[in-house]
């Protein structure tokens, strides 16, 4: 796992494509399903248990399968943003953008072409991510009542995703579909000591923060490193920079205004009214944190959803994305300072923060709301579309389509037949006259 997780991870540093990775992640996943369905002294366990509910995540499709192998009801919560998976929700082509294939969500002739083949691309990659499963499903479920992956995503009683339209593009939800972006936020609690006296030392010029989340924390390479001091350097802000000092190059000497820690508090330091930019990977996390205390972002994205996080951030104002690949000191200093100075960006993302906090009811309050309700109705049918029980052709229509066209086609035909029956009962009917 760790082999091919550190590869997968290499790959897409480089910019190289990395869904093979993924896939190859997923066979893992998948292999290690199968260890965990066969040892029957945890299976056994669970099912004594005898849960009423039980909430999977969605990111290991083997969740899906352990709620099946308990017969019991199950609600799923998606880490990411909506488009990252498919599980039956209404995705207009013409304006639903795919996965991370479009800036906006307006979309000229041209866009809603790319999207619709990008639809297809991205359907593709589903279904042999799904098939990652296949092997493990034969072992352990009997021949006649093997469960269908993509149908299981369907039997969720509820979808709960980490996101809000704050962030994302508004578009059509179904009634099972819940919101709860901004459930990580806790609390806040002042900043330790040491970094609230690095802060003062800074005064009016504020901090920037620098976090890359854990995975990417131990994977930068040297160079990157070197680039980004050497950008941060050029800046009057001091920089607090989640950094391995480990990990850090040995003949780089760190400029005054950088201070690298191994772990620092995300949340407290975005909130600290001395912040002017979080300089993030594009995690979805970090990015629903940055929403929620307004502050605006550069991003330099690697893998994953990353990407399609940034590219919101960049449609909504709330900052500016760099391919880490592309990244050069120079560069990285300009657009730094472009979205300290421009107060567009601290403008659009404050105004987001209006739209996530001013909510009816906090992420926790709808989560805790819907799984109360579950619980008392048993079950979500009364949620859930009968579209979810039609195959593929009654869903978008084909049979009608085919019927119009067959009747149209057949009544063309016919008239062309009739038409052609006059014109030679007229012609015959005129020889008759001149005889």
């Amino acid at each position: 796992m760790t082999k091919h997780f550190n590869s997968y991870i290499e790959t897409a540093l480089d910019g190289r494509d990395e869904f093979e990775g993924i896939l190859k992640l997923m066979e893992i996943f998948g292999i290690q399903c199968h260890y965990l369905l066969s040892r029957k002294d945890i299976m056994d366990s669970l099912k004594n248990e005898n849960f009423d509910l039980i909430f999977v995540e969605a990111f290991d499709f083997c969740s899906f399968l352990i709620a099946e192998k308990l017969v019991k009801p199950f609600v799923a919560i998606l880490p990411t943003r909506l488009g990252s998976l498919e599980f039956g929700l209404p995705s207009p082509l013409s304006y639903v953008p795919v996965f991370h294939s479009l800036l906006t969500d307006h979309m000229d002739f041209w866009g809603r072409v790319k999207n619709l083949l990008m639809f297809f691309s991205f359907s593709r990659n589903q279904w042999d991510l799904l098939s990652t499963f296949d092997n493990t499903i034969k072992e352990h479920f009997p021949e006649g009542s093997r469960p269908v992956l993509s149908h299981l995503l369907l039997k969720a009683e509820l979808w709960f995703v980490n996101s809000d339209f704050a962030f994302d593009f508004a578009r059509p939800l179904l009634p099972n579909t819940v919101y709860v972006g901004g459930l990580m936020e806790k609390p806040i609690k002042p900043v330790p000591q040491d970094l609230e006296n690095f802060i003062a030392n800074f005064g009016d010029a504020g901090f920037v923060l620098v976090a890359f989340g854990s995975t990417l924390n131990t994977h930068q390479s040297q160079e990157v490193l070197k680039k980004m001091h050497s950008a941060f350097s050029h800046l009057p802000q001091g920089v607090i920079w989640k950094c391995q000092s480990s990990h850090w190059p040995k003949d780089v000497r760190l400029a005054t205004n950088v201070k690298i820690v191994d772990w620092l508090p995300q949340s407290d330091l975005l909130a600290h009214p001395s912040i002017r930019l979080f300089v993030t990977h594009g995690g979805q996390n970090s990015v629903m944190e940055a929403i929620w205390h307004g502050v605006p972002m550069v991003g330099l994205p690697v893998n994953g959803d990353q990407h399609g996080n940034m590219v919101r951030v960049v449609a909504k104002n709330y900052g500016v994305s760099i391919q880490l690949n592309q990244v050069t000191a120079d560069t990285l200093t300009l657009t730094l300072k472009q979205v300290i100075e421009d107060k567009r960006y601290k403008s659009a993302v404050a105004a987001a923060s209006v739209i996530l906090r001013s909510q009816p009811l906090s992420p926790t309050q709808r989560l805790v709301g819907w799984i109360d309700h579950i619980l008392q109705t048993r079950g979500a049918a009364h949620l859930k579309p009968y579209a979810f029980q039609q195959p593929w052709h009654e869903q978008y229509l084909i049979d009608v389509f085919v019927f119009l066209l067959g009747l149209t086609l057949g009544t063309v035909w016919l008239c062309g037949k009739l038409l052609g029956v006059m014109a030679r009962w007229l012609r015959g009917a005129r020889k008759v006259k001149k005889t």
